[in-house]
């Protein structure tokens, strides 16, 4: 079934996220309905960073509740949301290893939520996609996927943590 353009989709109900006696997230409830993009702005230490660390799992809330679609996922482990939501960090080393290639970032992010065997050769058909999707960004990196993320500029490494956050199309990004 097709999703409604204005149903919700992602919502916060009364969050809050407390440091001691420092309250950095206070009652924040907010809702985004399908197919709108929002963003969230701010002075330096207003709570922005720690709203998406709360967001993402990585903190959980004192009070409140986070939902994506019907589902209560407040206390969902980051892991598993990363399922369904997609991260790019400001600093891109954040979303990726520097010590492996572009190939095996993009096969971390390919596989995300499947289970792995022992083996970590990317398959060809695999290697067709990531080429393919790395061809769009039109950065010539679809021909030195054996190259270590680490080596890459800082635009190169956002633009691919950008496709790695979106390379399994995301609900949230």
């Amino acid at each position: 079934m097709e999703k409604q353009q204005n149903e919700i989709f992602f919502e916060t109900k009364d969050l809050t996220k407390k440091f001691g006696d420092v309250t950095a997230v206070n009652h924040v409830s907010m809702a985004i309905r399908t197919g709108e993009i929002r963003g969230l702005i701010g002075e330096n230490g207003s709570g922005k960073s720690t709203m998406f660390n709360v967001i993402l799992g990585s903190l959980f809330p004192d009070e409140g509740k986070v939902y994506l679609g019907d589902k209560d996922i407040t206390k969902l482990k980051d892991y598993k949301r990363a399922l369904n939501i997609g991260c790019l960090y400001q600093n891109p080393l954040r979303g990726t290893a520097p010590n492996l290639t572009i190939g095996e970032n993009l096969a971390l992010a390919y596989r995300r939520g499947e289970k792995r065997g022992l083996s970590w050769g990317i398959k060809a058909e695999e290697k067709e996609i990531y080429r393919e999707e790395l061809k769009r960004l039109g950065l010539g990196l679809e021909d030195r996927m054996s190259s270590k993320v680490g080596l890459l500029s800082g635009g190169q490494r956002q633009a691919l943590t950008l496709l790695m956050a979106t390379l399994k199309r995301p609900k949230l990004l």
